[in-house]
């Protein structure tokens, strides 16, 4: 089954679409197998040009860029965009866009896709707050049982859905492209690399202590939600000269950087449904780029590890758990070429070209 010509999906995130490169994948797919796919996001102050030749882009312009107000006056703005949107599919991606979705395709009769990308509400930041949690909970408990098709990114998220919310939805994984690697030598340039959202959750009260007993540095390249405090516990340790905070990197950069880096990092406190069952986009990256890395134990991780052996697993969290992982990794060079190995033999089979098969199936059986 194919789709037809006039097929357009539009799908909408609350970020500037600059860095968001699993939306950049599903658009891309689903392009180039015939679909019309539009990407809404947000201009942001400091947005860096955006342009894809394969699928359209619109960034919608708010007066406020964070907390509440920033969520109702986007949701309303988007609302109308949809309205007086062309489109056949409209399709959320996570909790925080999923009413003007619904309501646009209700009001239009048009299909509605849920992409959930994790379960929103058991995320550490809202969790947290019980008065914020209690608004998400009751949008979610409105909505997601009115989006009947969708998918998200692993088996344990797919059974909450189901168990919660009466909803079956399909498992599409956030996988990297395969790509050609570049002829690095990573051996003297020795650095660690954290990749991805800098959000409370992700463990930076305890990587950055474990920080003063590893010889070697740290990288972290990205931003979000704990950045200040993260500012303070590099400052409170005094790890100025070993940790380097890089912001947002533009995704060709960044793959660059992956390769370059000795060590990734893929930490999240158990603390969570949405932690403990995460299988994270930076857990396939740096399998990608070849580069072995210190994950953490939970169930989804340790099943695909448990084939595949890209990984050095840790039971906890514990700033010298951490510390000492690295340590090793650092040291035992048979340990960490039989990783990098792996890395390499993992992601023929483990890449977007494969996973996004089932992308397109789904779309072309709505």
């Amino acid at each position: 089954m194919t789709p037809l010509a006039s097929s357009q999906i539009v799908f909408t995130v609350t970020n500037d679409l600059s860095f968001d490169q699993r939306m950049h994948r599903i658009a891309s797919c689903l392009a180039e197998n015939g679909y019309q796919v539009r990407l809404v996001g947000v201009r942001k102050k400091h947005s860096i040009p955006f342009h894809s030749t394969l699928y359209q882009t619109n960034r919608l312009s708010c007066f406020f860029l964070k907390g509440p107000a920033f969520y109702l006056e986007y949701n309303i703005r988007l609302l109308f965009f949809l309205l007086f949107t062309k489109s056949d599919i409209i399709c959320a991606i996570d909790l925080d866009t999923i009413l003007p979705c619904y309501l646009a395709s209700a009001i239009l009769s048009k299909k509605r896709v849920y992409d959930a990308h994790e379960f929103f509400t058991e995320q550490k930041e809202v969790l947290s707050r019980p008065a914020i949690k209690s608004i998400w909970e009751s949008i979610e408990s409105f909505a997601v049982p009115r989006f009947k098709n969708g998918y998200t990114v692993n088996s344990e998220l797919a059974k909450l859905f189901a168990e919660k919310y009466g909803v079956k939805y399909q498992i599409i994984r956030n996988i990297s492209f395969s790509y050609p690697l570049e002829n690095i030598d990573n051996q003297h340039n020795i650095f660690i690399l954290y990749q991805g959202a800098v959000n409370e959750g992700r463990c930076f009260e305890q990587l950055i202590p474990a920080m003063k007993w590893v010889n070697a540095p740290l990288i972290i390249a990205g931003d979000g939600n704990f950045m200040n405090q993260t500012k303070k516990l590099i400052q409170f340790y005094k790890l100025e000269k070993k940790i380097t905070l890089l912001g947002l990197v533009e995704p060709k950069e960044l793959k660059k950087l992956t390769q370059q880096a000795y060590i990734g990092l893929t930490l999240f406190e158990p603390n969570g449904i949405n932690q403990y069952y995460s299988l994270a986009n930076r857990f396939f990256d740096y399998m990608m780029a070849g580069t072995p890395q210190i994950c953490v134990n939970y169930p989804l991780y340790q099943a695909i590890n448990d084939k595949h052996h890209f990984a050095l697993l840790i039971p906890d969290t514990h700033p010298l758990t951490i510390g000492d992982a690295l340590n090793k990794l650092l040291e035992d060079n048979v340990l960490y070429k039989g990783l990098r190995q792996n890395c390499l033999e993992a992601r023929k089979e483990l890449n977007w070209q494969n996973e996004s098969k089932k992308l397109v199936e789904f779309y072309n059986t709505l």
